[in-house]
């Protein structure tokens, strides 16, 4: 029989919890005209992941407007642990312009991310189109260019959180390139930012077909791990994270890659688009991808 002593359980792993907070869709400004139906200026649903223990807590990846971050910030505080890091899965503004708010609201956290996606978001912050886009859409609701607060870097592939080892992998192309996920190999559960979506458009305008064709490729290294939660930056409120979203994911970016092959316009790839996906969330996003495609061909 193996005894197990006060002292090995002092440094026992805590046995942690994930939790997914999902804010619904919301408007945005837009100058520019809906070209059909579903295309009114609607930004997707997103979600920010606690995992936490019995004393600390990480949050992976922020929300973009004020109120968006500050109905997260009061929900982090429900849990009653302390919010010491927030990892940024990838260099988008919607999952980092957050860490401003949230840094204020718990002055100890601090973000943190891999080089590749530290540079995005440092040029996310300083190209003054990029900056400039944020301001536009969000107006008044994001932070000012000098009010903005960028991660840190993150020297090592792992985060240790109360001696459970939270692992960094950069899985290359989502919906940008150099991506990363977070893997909770003691929760089965991958954290995927914008590399799964959960019954909403994916944004697929950064991409062309053979970007598309690596994106599902490396949907198939996070199903390699067998996980049995999955979290989508990009989620319906209330579904959950089930593990079926990596090969839903796939079958889009590939229905997507066919189609957008076949169609002349943008209106004719949401048409087919939205006859296979009818109850997926936010039709803005499939036109500004449908768009995107399009100009790419017409580039050619």
């Amino acid at each position: 029989m193996q005894t197990v002593t006060s002292e090995d359980t002092a440094h026992a792993p805590a046995d942690l919890t994930i939790e997914v907070y999902t804010t619904p869709g919301r408007p945005f400004a837009s100058a520019t005209p809906p070209e059909g139906p579903g295309d009114e200026p609607t930004w997707s649903p997103s979600s920010a992941t606690l995992i936490y223990g019995d004393h600390e807590a990480i949050l992976v990846d922020t929300l973009a407007t004020y109120d968006q971050v500050d109905a997260l910030a009061e929900w982090i505080g429900t849990k009653r642990r302390r919010l010491s890091r927030i990892y940024i899965t990838h260099g988008h503004g919607d999952h980092w312009l957050g860490l401003a708010r949230l840094i204020q609201r718990f002055p100890g956290a601090i973000g943190l991310a891999t080089a590749e996606v530290l540079a995005r978001a440092e040029f996310e912050a300083a190209d003054p189109r990029m900056a400039g886009y944020w301001d536009a859409i969000f107006p008044g609701e994001v932070p000012a260019a000098t009010e903005k607060v960028l991660p840190r870097l993150l020297t090592t592939d792992t985060i240790d959180l109360e001696g459970n080892q939270l692992r960094v992998m950069r899985i290359g192309q989502a919906d940008t390139a150099e991506s990363t996920v977070l893997h909770v190999p003691s929760l089965a559960a991958v954290v995927t930012g914008d590399l799964a979506y959960n019954r909403v458009h994916m944004m697929t305008a950064e991409t062309g077909e053979p970007e598309r064709a690596q994106w599902i490729t490396n949907l198939d290294e996070v199903a390699a791990l067998e996980p049995t939660v999955v979290v989508a930056g990009h989620k319906k409120v209330d579904n959950t994270n089930d593990p079926r979203i990596i090969g839903e994911s796939q079958q889009y970016l590939r229905n997507f890659s066919r189609i957008a092959a076949q169609e002349a316009t943008a209106a004719g790839i949401v048409a087919k688009m939205v006859e296979r996906y009818p109850d997926w969330s936010n039709g803005r996003t499939l036109w500004h991808s449908a768009r995107s495609a399009i100009a790419r061909k017409d580039s050619q």
